[in-house]
C-alpha cells in the first residue's frame, strides 16, 4: 500500500518515521506541500519516491493508494473533500474536523464515492485500548462509575494552537484525547456535558475542564491544557478497586489496585515504533476487506466525539470564523 502525505509538518515527519520502521508492510511513497522545495526536502530526508508542489498533482498520481492528511485542523475539511474528489482513500489526523456538520458532510461524500475515510486518533487503534477494556470487563475493580483524566503540555508558543482561524485551542487538539479516553472506558451514552475554560489573550481556550455524565450514573472529570505540563494520567474508579493508566495519550502501562491501594496487576503495552503504525495497519486491513471505515473508529463514533466537542465549545463560548455567519 503506497501512502501519499498531504502536508509536510512535524506530525507528518513522525508518521514518515513510523512507516519507514514498518519494514515494507506499507510504503511512504509521495509527499505534497504548497511549496515544492519543502516537499522535496521532506521527501529526501524521509526517503520518499515522489515530491509534489501541489496537492492536486499528488492526488492525480494513480499509484497513491491512501492519503494521509496532517495539515492544520481548519484545513481538514477542504483537504479531505479534495482527496475524495480524486477518488482517494483517506486517513485524516485528529482533530478530524472543526465541527460535526463538516464531519457529516465528508463522511457522506466518502460513502457516495466509495472510498475509505477514517479519523487518525491513535489511542483508538492502540493495543492498550483492548487491554484496558479487558481489565474493566474482568470485574477486578467491580462496578466502575467514575474517572478522571488529564492531558497538558507547555505549548503556548505553537502558532496553530493560538490561532482561532487554524482551529486553535485546547479542545480539538488535546481535549479530544481526554474525551475519547472517557468514552472508551465507559462505552455508554453521554447524557450531559458541562464545560468551562480559561481563554488566552488571542481568544482560544488555553485550559479546559469538562464533566461528562454517562448512562448508568457514571461521571468523568477531564482537564486539558496547552499552557501547562501535566502527568497525563487517567484514573478509573470502581467499588472494588481502581485502575491507573500512565499517559492517556500514548499508554505506557495499566496498573490495577485494590481498595487498600495495593497493586494487584500491572500491564505494560507491547513494544511499538511510535504508536502511529496501528492506524495505518487498520487502514490497510480495511481496504483489503473492502470496508469504507475502520472498526476501531467508525464514522458514528467520530461523529459522536465531534458532537460532544461542539457542545463543549458552545458552553465555553468558542466559535471558529467559518461558523460565524
Amino acid at each position: 500500500m503506497k501512502i501519499g502525505f498531504l502536508g509536510a509538518g512535524k506530525i507528518a515527519a513522525e508518521m514518515a518515521r513510523t512507516i519507514n520502521g514498518m519494514k515494507g508492510e506499507v510504503e511512504a511513497y509521495a509527499v505534497a506541500a504548497r511549496d515544492y522545495g519543502r516537499a522535496e526536502q521532506f521527501a529526501r530526508v524521509h526517503g520518499f519516491e515522489k515530491a509534489y508542489g501541489s496537492y492536486e498533482e499528488m492526488l492525480a498520481d494513480e499509484k497513491v493508494d491512501l492519503v494521509y492528511i496532517s495539515t492544520p485542523i481548519a484545513m481538514h475539511y477542504e483537504h479531505v473533500k479534495l482527496s475524495i474528489s480524486f477518488g482517494k482513500h483517506v486517513l485524516c489526523e485528529k482533530g478530524f474536523m472543526l465541527n460535526a456538520s463538516q464531519a457529516e458532510e465528508v463522511f457522506q461524500l466518502a460513502e457516495e464515492k466509495g472510498v475509505l475515510l477514517t479519523e487518525g486518533i491513535w489511542t483508538r487503534y492502540m493495543p492498550s485500548r483492548k487491554m484496558l477494556e479487558k481489565v474493566l470487563d474482568s470485574g477486578v475493580i467491580g462496578k466502575a462509575t467514575s474517572l478522571c483524566a488529564n492531558l497538558g503540555y507547555s505549548l503556548a508558543e505553537i502558532e496553530r494552537l493560538q490561532d482561532i482561524k487554524l482551529g486553535g485551542g485546547t479542545v480539538l487538539d488535546l481535549g479530544i484525547y481526554t474525551i475519547n479516553f472517557a468514552c472508551m472506558a465507559f462505552r455508554d451514552k453521554v447524557e450531559k456535558v458541562a464545560a468551562f475554560c480559561t481563554k488566552t489573550e488571542r481568544g482560544v481556550d488555553g485550559q479546559d475542564c469538562v464533566t461528562l455524565i454517562f448512562e448508568g450514573n457514571k461521571i468523568a472529570s477531564l482537564f486539558s491544557s496547552f499552557l501547562v505540563q501535566t502527568d497525563r494520567r487517567g484514573m478509573i474508579f470502581g467499588d472494588k478497586g481502581y485502575v491507573e493508566v500512565t499517559n492517556i495519550n500514548n499508554c505506557e502501562k495499566i496498573t490495577v489496585y485494590d481498595l487498600e491501594r495495593n497493586v494487584l496487576e500491572e500491564y505494560t503495552v507491547p513494544q511499538q515504533i511510535t504508536g502511529l503504525e496501528y492506524e495505518v495497519l487498520s487502514c490497510k486491513k480495511a481496504l483489503a476487506e473492502g470496508r469504507l471505515e475502520c472498526p476501531e473508529m467508525p464514522h458514528s463514533e467520530s461523529l459522536r466525539m465531534m458532537r460532544i466537542m461542539d457542545e463543549v465549545r458552545r458552553q465555553m463560548g468558542i466559535s471558529f470564523p467559518v461558523e460565524i455567519l
